[in-house]
C-alpha cells in the first residue's frame, strides 16, 4: 500500500475514534441540574437591603 494512502486512512481513523471519545464524554458526564441556583449573601449595608427586597419582590 502506498505510504500516503496509509497516512490518510490513520489520520480518518483517528480522527474518528477521537471524535467518538467526545461523544462518549458528553454523555458520561454529569449535568448541572440546577444552573439558576442563587447564594444568598447577607447585607451588609442598608442600601443592600434594600435591593435585597426590591429583588424578591
Amino acid at each position: 500500500m502506498n505510504d500516503d494512502k496509509l497516512k490518510m486512512i490513520l489520520a480518518l481513523l483517528g480522527g474518528i475514534v477521537f471524535s467518538l471519545i467526545f461523544i462518549l464524554l458528553a454523555f458520561v458526564l454529569p449535568v448541572d441540574e440546577k444552573p439558576n441556583t442563587k447564594h444568598k449573601q447577607n447585607p451588609k449595608t442598608h442600601l443592600e437591603k434594600i435591593s435585597h427586597e426590591l429583588r424578591d419582590k
